[in-house]
């Protein structure tokens, strides 16, 4: 009985981390891509309001079973970080 539940919690971070690296991508691309020439992406806040944007878009999957409040902030957490991580790329001139 241990393992069972062990092995959802496993399951459950494994799904959180590709949630994140996948909202990673996808913020950092649109951002490179589509974002380019707005003015406010370049704002410190950015990357704040993208995060709880991606939080509260994936908050309604936690009604899920694997799906937890953790997995939603660590996409939103990604999301953050993908959205600095192309305005840093814009910055650059990448």
């Amino acid at each position: 009985m241990a393992t069972e539940g062990i092995m959802l919690q496993v399951i459950s971070l494994a799904i959180a981390l590709v949630g994140a690296v996948f909202a990673f991508g996808f913020a950092r691309g649109f951002v490179r891509r589509r974002l380019r020439f707005v003015d406010a992406i370049r704002s410190p806040l950015a990357p704040v309001v993208a995060a709880g944007i991606a939080a509260l878009a994936a908050w309604p999957l936690t009604l899920l079973p694997l799906i937890t409040g953790f997995t939603a902030a660590v996409v939103g957490i990604g999301a953050g970080l993908g959205t600095a991580s192309g305005v840093k790329a814009l910055r650059s001139g990448d």
